[in-house]
């Protein structure tokens, strides 16, 4: 895994982990304190049956802490009985509409409960990592806000001009290439070339917010070059594998492929359901910005303003926070203010 760094940041109300291709993010794991534990994946449990729908070939079971899973069945196999105890091994993360999914280990006894824990964020990092180093400190907070930064993001800037769009759906991730002022007078092999780039900065950009399953590419231009396309799709997703299938460009000019959806997507932590920042996100963010300005003037009194909602996710994080700090911080509240602004000053 050349080319690849590993970071770790244990902020106040979480643990972000990013590893880096090349100097950019690739990958951002999130674990925010007092989540489910029970939908994270590679966790494994006790599930009861609840339901066994034979016309989608699905049983849907009950984890514990009251989360559900959904267990696809294959048409050979006799499938649970209702009421039934299963062992089962978390494979997809839920989302934000749609259950996670589960491994059926085989059959079990008792009530619904974990029996192990999915690996924790240094555990995964450790693991890619192998014997490369892990990270901390104020060099892991910089590379973790810059995921967070770049992951929040929809239209992002090619290397050479153009830029790309990526815009998941319920049904799809839909990727926008755009030359834009990269054109010049050889409009085809500049074309050519946004394409090929665009193809290896999606796949890590997908990696990097948890995205997958069906995937549109809108490329640009016309008569492309469908081997050195298809290499270097083949090349920019090999890590995702096993599970990436890739189909040839249609006659529309679109490549479509599928890569498999593992995580929860990075923007169902960070956002709301109405798309814009949530007041947790925005809490965790205002703890960092308060550590920030605490390093810069040791000993100063602070002051940050937040809005009304983001203030009242930030007070449970307030006691770990003067446990670093110390008590010389106070918040004022601010109306109107979203959730991503706010503002941390010494007086």
């Amino acid at each position: 895994m050349s080319g690849r760094a590993f970071f770790i940041d244990r902020c106040i109300g979480e643990t972000r982990g990013v590893v880096t291709l090349d100097g950019r993010p690739e990958r951002l794991l999130i674990a925010r304190d007092g989540e489910a534990a029970t939908t994270l994946l590679g966790a494994r449990c006790v599930a009861r049956v609840r339901t066994v729908d034979k016309a989608i070939g699905a049983a849907f079971l009950d984890l514990p802490g009251g989360e559900e899973a959904l267990l696809s069945l294959r048409p050979d196999e006799t499938p649970p009985v209702r009421g039934a105890a299963v062992e089962v091994e978390i494979r997809t993360e839920s989302r934000r509409d749609k259950l996670a999914t589960v491994r059926l280990i085989g059959e079990a006894k008792g009530e619904p409960r974990i029996l192990e824990a999915a690996p924790d964020i240094e555990a995964e990092l450790r693991a890619l990592a192998k014997d490369g180093k892990l990270v901390e400190g104020y060099g892991a907070r910089e590379a973790a806000d810059a995921a967070q930064a770049e992951a929040l993001e929809t239209i992002h800037a090619l290397p050479g001009g153009g830029n790309i769009a990526i815009e998941p759906t319920r049904a799809l991730i839909s990727i926008d290439v755009d030359l834009g002022g990269r054109g010049g007078s050889d409009t085809k092999r500049a074309a050519r070339q946004a394409n090929l780039t665009a193809l290896g900065m999606a796949a890590r950009l997908l990696r990097l917010k948890g995205l997958g399953g069906l995937v549109i590419f809108d490329l640009v231009g016309r008569g492309h070059d469908g081997k050195a396309i298809d290499g270097a799709a083949r090349a920019a997703f090999g890590p995702d594998n096993p599970g990436v299938a890739i189909d040839k460009i249609s006659r529309f000019g679109t490549l479509t492929l599928t890569v498999p959806r593992r995580r929860r997507p990075v923007l169902d932590v960070l956002v709301g359901a109405d798309g814009a920042l949530s007041p947790l996100t925005g809490a965790l963010d205002l703890a960092r910005a308060f550590e920030r300005q605490g390093r810069a003037a040791p000993g100063g009194r602070l002051v940050g303003l937040a809005s009304p909602a983001v203030l009242a996710a930030f007070e449970p994080l307030a006691p770990a926070l003067a446990d670093r700090l110390g008590a010389r911080f106070s918040v004022e509240a601010r109306e109107g203010w979203p959730a991503d602004r706010h503002d941390v000053m010494t007086r």
